[in-house]
This record gives C-alpha cells, structure tokens and sequence, in this order.
C-alpha cells in the first residue's frame, strides 16, 4: 500500500441528497448560493470529492460556510461514510432512503447521518447579570457576598460552574437538606436563566446506565483511577439520540459529566510542542499521551500526560508523583533519577506493551492491569501489577490488591500469575510441576492427567535406563 491508498483509507467523504430523493452523491464543495457541488459516487471521481480526514476542520469548515450561505439548509441531508467503502456502502444507503421511517432503517441511517445544525456556532457571551434570579440562591441559603468572597460570580456569569463547593441548605416542606455543591447556569429552551445544583456523591455512579449507556469495566476502572473513561462512549441522553462523548468524573462532585466529541476540537499545538498524529489520535479517542518539553507561563520546561476531561471541556495535566508545574526540569530529572536507583520502570512487561499513563501509575505506586502478556511458553495471560519497593521488583495480583486492602482483606500475589511466570518465564519449578516437559496452561498450577501419566513413563524411563547401567 503507497502512502496516497494509506492517506485515503483514513479518510471520510460527505455524501449528499435532497429530501424527499433517495439519490447520493458526493460533496465536492459548495456553490455561491450555498448549495452543496457533488459529483456521482465512484472512485474513479476521487480527485474531486471533499476529503474529510479526521483531525482535520474540512467538515467543520464546509458546514458553517453551508449554513451560513444557504437559504434553505433544510432541503439538504448529509451522510459520512469512509471513502474505502464507497461503492459498496452507496447502494444499501440509497435503498435505505427508499423507506428510511423502517427502524432498522433509521438506525443505520442516524449512525452515518451528519446535522449541519450540530456545527452551528452559538456565541456564548458572559450573561447579564441583571438576569439573575436571587431567590434561586436565597432559597439554597447563598448569597451574592459568598459568591464574590468564593471567586464564583465570574464563573458563573461565563456559563461555568463554581470552583469550589457551596454549604447548600434546601427546605422541603418540614425536611431541612444540607449538602455541599457546586452550581451553575443553564439556559431553558424558553430562554430562562435557570440555576443547577450539581450536589456532592459519595462516590461516582458507575452502576446502571450513564447517559442512557453500560459502561465496561475497564471503563469504571479508568474513571475510578484517573478520572476518565479513557476512550469515547456511545451515550444515549435522550431516546434514538446517540452520540459520542468524552466521560469524566467532577472531582469536586464526583458527578459524572458527558461532552459530545464533536464538541471538543483537538488542538495541534500544546503548550509549544507540535503534536504528532499518533497523540492527537490518542486525545481525540479520550486516551492520555504523554508529552515532553512543554512550555509553562513562567518559561519553565515541563513534561505531562495529557488527557481530554469532560468536566474541564479540555485539556487536563497530570504531572509525575504529583509533581506541580512550578518545579522546574531539572527537580524532575533528579526525582526520577532517584527513583530509579530503586526500580525502574519497564516499558514493555512480558511482551505487553506498558503505556505512559501506566508507567506514570507505577512509578506513583499505583496498581494497574495489564492484559496480553506472554509468558516463555507462548501462554497469553493477564494480571494486576504493582511495584514492591522493598524488594525492588514487580508483584502480580490476580485481584486489584488496593481494593483488597481498602475492605481489610489479606493481598498476596496471585499464586496463578507467580507459577506461571516462575515456571515457564524464570525456569523454576515446585513439586506440582516438577518433571514435567509441558509447560503449564494459564491458571494450571498442576498436572493434568495426561502430563501426569507422562511424568510417570519418565519416571519409569529412568528406571529402566540406570538397571540397563548396572
């Protein structure tokens, strides 16, 4: 495959038809009265089409001039589809649209569909304050002076939540509710400036649906561990309604927050350091990249993982041991040095590769799981790993040894991990697995049947052989 089939494979195109048709074609540009240019849908027109590579703005550019230009933006109905598959995905589309109200139909159809209306720009200005309900707040027991000594009126008045918590009081008839919050505003459809009380949980609901979606367990893991899922979910708000989202913890609330992807624009430049696709990738798939020789406001170079956290609508930093952005490179490099008289961390455990946001929990002290590791026998097997300091090597746990210690259990390392790893990765054996010629399966730490009966023909061998000597 040449470079130009490689480039195109990561590409989209926006196919297009009029309502009420059932004809595709694809969108080449757009016309002075705004109207959509196409040109028919097959690959020998290539050069033609209107290429939407994935961390690009081409679609966000071809939708707001769209809008912007076209009188009547509603005649129009627009499809993305990779240009790989073209000519074979056109044809089901164009039956499709034939019956599009069929619910299998449909469900297909909203999964390639694109709303010029998701790209329209609302100009979000700092709200009025002369808008503001103060019964709202007086009936939660705020005031205005707690607002301003809490520096929240600022944040509030641009459409974000308090920074801190809030002592809310609420009164439901005879029944006094006191909690911690934070609050912000919300714009009804009607056009009401409404308050929301985001009140503090005990911990994140990760049970049940989110946002109209399971989440994995991986998922909870991540959220629980790093405050974010770790990857897009397809989230279900508002019913035949789905759509990808960034999934963060409020770390103040732990409420969970959901941003459509779309939503979040993945920057080329962090903190004067270009990114390569791989970490934009990585970011726009709500995965953390690890990114060195940024620039903080004071001149000071800095290294971080990076991550997309709903919550913010951004960006997020986090830094090693929980180093602060004050502390200059070379504190950094002698931490790490120190560190690494200790243990260093490995990049690659067993043929698994460790990311950076791994290694970075590592090196904190922190559990993490690692799935697909191999051991000298070819045996795939996955395990909890943690750093023991007093020995200066690696545990394995079969369970998550902190939730372990967190509900007063016993940890030790997982016995399963520890004989497969001894004995086909480190060549030891026990009395279980002694004689044998076979290596053990994940999870067997003894014999089976027929490696015990050829363990005893061995034995028997052995016999033979030192009387034959004799």
């Amino acid at each position: 495959m040449n470079d130009k089939q490689k480039d195109l494979k990561n590409q989209d195109v926006l196919l297009v038809t009029e309502k009420g048709s059932n004809k595709l074609k694809v969108v080449s540009g757009i016309n002075e009265d705004g109207t959509p240019k196409t040109v028919d849908p097959k690959t020998k027109n290539e050069p033609e089409f209107l290429k939407i590579d994935k961390h690009a703005d081409v679609l966000e550019n071809f939708m707001s001039n769209f809008l912007r230009q076209c009188k009547d933006p509603t005649h129009f109905q627009f499809f993305k589809i990779p240009f790989e598959q073209l000519e074979k995905i056109v044809p089901v589309l164009q039956e499709m649209l034939k019956n599009p109200e069929e619910p299998s139909n449909k469900e297909i159809l909203d999964n390639h569909r694109v709303l010029p209306e998701a790209f329209s720009k609302k100009e979000y200005q700092a709200v009025d304050e002369s808008r503001i309900d103060w019964k709202q707040f007086e009936q939660l027991g705020v005031t205005k002076e707690m607002l301003e000594q809490t520096k929240s009126m600022d944040k509030l008045l641009n459409w974000q939540k308090t920074p801190v918590l809030l002592p809310i009081k609420a009164e439901i008839g005879e029944t006094v509710i006191r909690t911690d919050a934070r609050l912000s505003f919300r714009e009804t459809p009607e056009g009401k400036l409404s308050l929301v009380v985001h009140a503090l949980r005990k911990e994140p609901q990760l049970e049940g649906l989110v946002y109209g979606a399971r989440l994995s367990e991986d998922d909870k893991q991540n959220l629980r561990q790093t405050g974010n899922a770790g990857r897009l979910v397809e989230v279900e708000p508002v019913k035949d309604h789905k759509m990808m989202a960034f999934v963060s913890v409020d770390k103040l609330t732990n409420e969970l927050i959901a941003v459509r992807a779309d939503k979040i624009k993945i920057p080329n430049e962090i903190k004067g350091v270009t990114l390569n696709e791989a970490q934009k990738t990585d970011l726009s798939q709500g995965k953390a990249t690890y990114i060195e020789g940024m620039t903080s406001k004071n001149g000071k170079e800095f290294n971080a993982t990076v991550q997309i956290n709903a919550d913010k609508r951004g960006l997020e930093f986090k830094f090693d041991n929980g180093n602060k952005l004050e502390k200059s490179q070379n504190q950094n490099q002698q931490q790490d040095q120190s560190e690494g008289t200790k243990f260093r961390i490995p990049t690659k455990l067993l043929g698994a590769e460790l990311s950076p946001q791994q290694q970075t929990q590592l090196k904190a002290g922190q559990t993490i799981y690692v799935t697909g590791m191999t051991d000298k026998a070819g045996e795939k097997f996955n395990a909890y790993i943690k750093v023991n300091t007093e020995k200066g090597k690696l545990d394995f746990f079969k369970w998550n040894p902190d939730k372990a210690q967190k509900q007063g259990a016993e940890v030790t390392p997982d016995n399963t991990a520890k004989t497969q790893v001894a004995v086909n990765s480190e060549g030891k054996t026990d009395e279980a697995t002694k004689n044998l010629t076979e290596p053990i399966k994940q999870g067997q730490t003894a014999p089976n049947e027929k490696q015990e009966q050829k363990k005893e023909e061995q034995k028997k061998e052995v016999k033979k052989s030192k009387g034959m000597k004799m």
